[in-house]
């Protein structure tokens, strides 16, 4: 045999897309595993055209699940973001737009049992310690993938998943304000660094020389912006604690601008070398966690910024809009998130074998 099989179902969760693996069906070893990815994902080439990725971050991103040895959860969530040039795999952060096809995807592979019409399944996303809650739809024992429920950036309507982020201050640098600052100066441009569900930089845009209105395909020719915006997210997650960020997906970037569509205000998410086309699961929380700390670069641009907990703030993007209720203590400005709720919605779109060379990786 010259090629390995190995089983996988493909989802849409949320607004990315990739495949969803039993991690008992991969190699242990992160180098291995790193060239398994790499291998079925088509990494270094930009349309991944010797693979099953999509030529776009959002499309080249990988669950793996298990059953979880944590007495809270039911399902463990490793995930992975393969780079769709650089034939990278990066271990570091996680997604919550993936997250969203966990628990259909958890229930298709038997790790658990549908549990009524609403199935609730407790995940615990390994590489940020987050516990996430998932509601599931589900029809006579399967899940229900048609629904009424319309989420920007993605065509259509689907069935809810209901997600309830807990435990995301902090997972990645151990601190809401990594460098102990609402405020940083980084190449005179003014930020704040933040760590919740995913470790980010945020800025104005107007600092950036950008309107923070521009389509992500302006913004993606505008090279000048780029190279301003990464030797800033370089600088800032070293200041961070974030080892080697130049070869790292984290920490991410964000730029914030006033509402024009009558949300709280308006946004651009970075995965950090292209334009999210729409908004991350884990940025829309950290920018959500910003916009309601007093003294962030948020401060004078976002509008009827909700004093009181719960709290419901709506990010506008490039796709439309996303609303986050954040739950969430606030002392001296910053806020203590205790939870932050959104709606998703997944597809199972393909089930099957993905193939890789067996010189990479032949088990047993």
């Amino acid at each position: 045999m010259t090629q390995t099989a190995i089983p996988f179902l493909l989802l849409r969760g949320g607004t990315s897309r990739g495949p969803y693996f039993n991690r008992a069906d991969l190699p242990e070893d992160r180098e291995t595993l790193a060239k398994v990815l790499v291998a079925a994902l088509g990494s270094g080439h930009p349309l991944n055209i010797d693979g099953i990725g999509g030529g776009n971050a959002v499309t080249t991103k990988v669950a793996m699940l298990s059953k979880s040895e944590d007495e809270w959860a039911d399902v463990d969530f490793f995930f992975a973001q393969v780079a769709v040039e650089d034939r990278i795999v990066d271990f570091s952060p996680t997604c919550g737009n993936i997250l969203s096809g966990v628990g259909p995807a958890a229930i298709e592979m038997g790790l658990v049992e549908a549990a009524g019409r609403d199935s609730e399944i407790k995940i615990r996303a390994v590489n940020s310690g987050a516990r996430v809650k998932a509601v599931v739809q589900v029809e006579n024992g399967r899940v229900e993938y048609e629904g009424p429920v319309a989420i920007d950036g993605v065509p259509g309507t689907a069935a809810p998943v209901s997600l309830q982020f807990m435990n995301t201050v902090g997972g990645a640098t151990g601190a809401l304000l990594p460098t102990g600052r609402i405020r940083d100066s980084f190449d005179q441009v003014e930020t704040t660094c933040m760590d919740v569900a995913m470790p980010m930089v945020i800025a104005r845009a107007e600092s950036l020389g950008v309107s923070g209105y521009e389509r992500p395909s302006e913004l993606d020719e505008n090279r000048e912006f780029f190279s301003k915006m990464e030797s800033l997210r370089i600088k800032a997650g070293e200041a961070m604690g974030i080892r080697d960020a130049a070869r790292s997906v984290t920490p991410k970037f964000g730029i914030l601008a006033p509402p024009r569509r009558g949300g709280t205000v308006s946004a651009r998410y970075f995965m950090p070398w292209r334009t999210h086309h729409a908004m991350a699961v884990t940025g829309a929380q950290c920018l959500a966690a910003c916009i309601l700390t007093r003294g962030s670069v948020a401060d004078g641009i976002a509008m009827d910024v909700p004093k009181y907990s719960p709290a419901k703030i709506t990010l506008e993007h490039a796709s439309g809009s996303i609303d986050v209720i954040v739950e969430f203590d606030s002392e001296g400005g910053a806020v203590d998130v205790r939870s932050a709720g959104l709606i998703r919605t997944a597809r199972l779109l393909a089930r099957g074998e993905v193939l890789v060379p067996a010189s990479i990786w032949s088990p047993g």
